[in-house]
């Protein structure tokens, strides 16, 4: 059931090795803040991005989940502005259009979470479910109850210490809400995020042919729609092959749907021709304390099932903080299909029975992730077929 939204798409500027001017300076100085970069007068010109920058730069999106590239693109760049901020350096409260994010804001997530209030994950964005967390936890220690995090709210959270620690609370609440809504596929819904548009210019070569990257990946996203609908499925496609959506305009469109799952299709390059394989990310970042457990599960059940049918390389899953995964309320993943820069990865890209190959492991994970353990069968062993019982 295709439903688009119809948000443009927006660009930013990108910052790298070699980059000169304010905007550098200002980058540097947010990394000096939290301690990648050193301070001092015998320091290189401070609006030069040089190679010390450049590492700093690629650390720092190491330990935030991020694409490590170097470059200071509009997320790195946002990701940079939001880890400057701690709890208590400014008044956090919601706000529908724009809402607050930063690292205090996780931080105070964390503390709710530790004290037994649901605030949903940690994603160090202020939500309606914070908002909600907030409250109930200043009414409790006798606070008027407005969801504004000021100084005595500060001070509150300063005198308690931590009543839970260990664990992640909400990745056991994800788990048993995947649980609770049983195993039939039908009435469930779930958004499928080519996450290539038609801004996108990659191109895999076939021989002496070219196919943009952008119509295969909307090409599987149409076939595991398909697939879906079948079985009783409310599938969503995030946007049409006409239409440019940043992640930020995906993820709030998933949200608007209700979706059980979100599933995002890429598909990968490199420098390197032998590069080649499938890889999946879900949301996770142990700087950030945020997880996803329903999400790393499902991205394993479709790593493996990919594998296993398709006899791609293995390379994992692996947590990520993209956009896509941090702001979706429910689980997510995000599979890169393939190398289009290597040639063996490329020709099967090109193949419709390779690209119905993909389709049908995605939707047999998608019911593998509902299945109690006595149901489930082994990977690659379950058919589409079987589904419809």
């Amino acid at each position: 059931m295709p439903f688009h939204a119809a948000r443009s798409r927006r660009a930013g500027p990108s910052y790298q090795l070699g980059d000169h001017g304010p905007a550098v300076a200002e980058i540097r100085s947010k990394l000096a803040i939290l301690g990648l970069l050193p301070t001092g007068r015998d320091q290189p010109e401070e609006d030069e991005f040089d190679e010390t920058c450049d590492f700093a730069v690629r650390q720092f999106q190491q330990q935030r989940g991020l694409t490590i590239d170097g470059i200071v693109g509009p997320q790195t760049y946002r990701v940079l502005d939001e880890a400057r901020w701690r709890l208590g350096d400014r008044i956090l409260s919601y706000t529908v259009s724009h809402p607050l994010v930063g690292d205090d804001v996780a931080q105070l997530q964390r503390r709710m979470l530790e004290m037994g209030f649901d605030c949903g994950r940690v994603d160090g964005i202020f939500g309606a479910n914070t908002l909600r967390a907030l409250r109930e936890f200043q009414r409790n220690v006798g606070l008027n109850p407005d969801g504004t995090c000021g100084p005595s709210t500060f001070a509150a959270l300063d005198r308690l210490v931590r009543t839970v620690t260990g664990g992640r609370p909400f990745a056991l609440r994800e788990s048993e809400l995947i649980h609770r809504s049983g195993p039939a596929l039908a009435g469930k819904v779930l958004v499928i995020d080519p996450g290539l548009g038609p801004a996108d210019r990659k191109v895999m070569r076939l021989g002496n042919d070219e196919l943009p990257a952008a119509e295969v990946v909307h090409d599987i996203a149409r076939r595991i729609e398909g697939r879906l609908t079948a079985l009783g499925v409310t599938a969503y496609l995030s946007r049409g092959p006409e239409t440019d959506l940043d992640e930020t305009a995906r993820a709030e469109f998933a949200n608007a749907t209700g979706a059980d799952l979100l599933i995002s299709l890429h598909v990968d390059e490199h420098s390197s021709p032998l590069a080649q394989g499938v890889a999946t990310f879900y949301y996770g970042n142990d700087r950030l304390d945020g997880y996803s457990a329903a999400g790393e599960k499902f991205a394993g059940l479709v790593q493996r099932e990919i594998v296993a049918r398709t006899g791609l390389v293995n390379c994992q899953t692996h947590g990520k903080t993209w956009d896509i995964l941090r702001r979706t309320r429910m689980p997510a993943v995000r599979v890169d299909i393939g190398y289009i820069t290597n040639a063996g990865d490329a020709a099967r890209l090109g193949s419709r029975s390779f690209r119905d190959c993909v389709a049908e492991a995605v939707v047999v994970a998608v019911q593998r992730l509902y299945l109690p353990p006595d149901d489930d069968a082994p990977t690659g062993a379950m058919q589409l077929p079987a589904l419809a019982h």
